[in-house]
């Protein structure tokens, strides 16, 4: 059996030193800056990607959702959370929301601001997590409104990919969650909630522990469908443990349908500022 040729490396090196002083120099040069050391850092996806730059790539997350929304001129947001499980056509509840969902999303984008187009801003503009169900009908209400509408998508194992109706340019998309959920939350001058699961309930008791502790001053907050949300939590037996005070239960409200939805936010200050 033939031993293993270890000579290539040095026959390799004995080539280039075998060429022209012209011909080595530049092949000399180009091993140099076609080195990854050589690459402009910030064109650099291994030093981009990697640990060290995870800072970096937070601080980046913000800033390119941040510019466009200030190029699309938008001041304020009503965040519309709920189920991506449901459909249209699904019987029962799952349909209702649906219909309820798109309804809020077209009545809160025509009488909101977020038609405006005289330089002031728009407002109230529906934003939601830009997947399917619940997010697809707000977004797909507002954009029959003719409305801006927006989506902060999430990369996650399984793709998911954005709803239809978002509008292109403010269709987003976010490797961290907490940048994510930064977006919804920092703009938003309401929170509507729909019936949902994990996903529901994690964006829904962070908006209110916001709200709770005075880190929001203003998000009137709406859980659409009582019986579903007293079904599956039971808010009085937090305050019968001493776990949250009875006033805390004023932080949000209960409505069933889109017209009492955007008639509790009046209620509670919200306002066009074009009215």
């Amino acid at each position: 059996m033939p031993s293993p040729d270890n000579s290539a490396p040095t026959n390799m090196l004995s080539t280039v030193e075998a060429l022209a002083p012209e011909t080595r120099a530049k092949v000399d040069e180009l091993q140099r800056t076609e080195a990854p050391a050589y690459r402009l850092a910030a064109l650099d996806p291994d030093f981009m990607l990697g640990d060290s730059t995870r800072g970096v790539r937070f601080q980046l997350e913000y800033a390119k959702a941040q510019e466009g929304m200030k190029a699309a001129h938008i001041r304020s947001t009503i965040v519309v959370f709920g189920s991506a499980r449901v459909s249209e056509n699904a019987p029962g509840n799952r349909g209702r929301w649906y219909k309820e969902a798109r309804d809020f999303g077209y009545i809160a984008s025509r009488r909101g601001g977020a038609l405006n187009e005289d330089g002031g801003g728009r407002f109230n503009v529906i934003a939601t997590g830009g997947g399917p169900g619940i997010m697809e009908a707000a977004n797909r209400g507002a954009a029959e409104a003719g409305a801006p509408t927006i989506g902060f998508n999430i990369t996650l194992p399984h793709e998911q990919y954005p709803n239809p109706y978002t509008t292109p340019s403010l269709t987003f998309r976010f490797h961290y969650f907490a940048m994510r959920k930064m977006h919804l939350a920092m703009h938003s001058a309401a929170l509507v909630v729909f019936p949902g699961g994990f996903g529901t309930l994690d964006e829904l008791f962070e908006i209110i522990t916001l709200r709770q502790t005075g880190k929001m001053s203003f998000c009137p907050i709406v859980l659409m469908d009582k019986a579903y949300w007293t079904r599956i939590i039971n808010f009085e037996a937090m305050v019968e443990e001493g776990f949250i005070k009875a006033e805390d239960l004023t932080l949000f409200d209960f409505a069933e349908t889109a017209e009492e939805c955007w008639s509790i936010l009046e209620r509670k200050g919200l306002t066009a500022p074009s009215e």
